[in-house]
């Protein structure tokens, strides 16, 4: 049994009196060093483990987030189609006609049908593209075809053929254009 000193087990004691005890005392050293190291170790893993946690929260964040905003983009797409076609119904009646009685009713029915579309699609972030007079941007402008010309820099739009749109911050579908050459 250990020889005590005002209380103190000879193996606890600091003094380095105990000889005997030397080799104990530095396989406890190492010991202490190696749980210290396991600790830190185990400490970094943990900061580790927490910011990944909180880097796959605001992923997920995020793809909620855009999945909200994103969502009607297929839908969207489908009903661009209706606002091309009511585009294209009030440009077949020329100006001297939409002043007939016959045909004025109908064309406002078609315009007030196009306004309340226009105002859907704002409503739900989806934006017209800006075309003519512009340079050509490949982000939002595809180039069907390039047309001589005196009054434009080359790369201008001079004709929109089909109108490009956004919806919020993401190409919905791009301008379809000619550029001047």
């Amino acid at each position: 049994m250990a020889k005590e000193l005002d209380g103190v087990p000879e193996e606890f004691r600091e003094d380095g009196s105990n000889d005997d005890d030397a080799e104990d005392d530095g396989d406890m050293t190492e010991a202490l060093a190696r749980m210290r190291d396991d600790i830190d170790t185990a400490k970094q893993e943990v900061l580790y483990a927490r910011a990944e946690t909180q880097n796959v929260r605001r992923r997920m964040e995020k793809e909620v987030q855009d999945a909200r905003n994103y969502a009607a983009t297929g839908f969207a797409r489908d009903v661009l189609s209706v606002a091309d076609n009511l585009a294209r119904a009030l440009d077949t009646f020329p100006v001297e006609l939409r002043e007939d009685e016959k045909v004025k009713g109908f064309v406002a029915g078609i315009e007030a049908t196009q306004r309340e579309l226009e105002k859907v699609f704002t409503q739900n972030g989806i934006t017209r593209i800006a075309a003519m007079g512009m340079p050509l941007d490949p982000n939002q402008h595809q180039a069907m075809m390039e047309v001589p010309s005196a009054d434009h820099e080359p790369g201008t739009i001079v004709q929109e053929m089909q109108a490009g749109y956004m919806i919020k911050d993401r190409l919905l579908r791009p301008a379809m254009v000619a550029v001047a050459k």
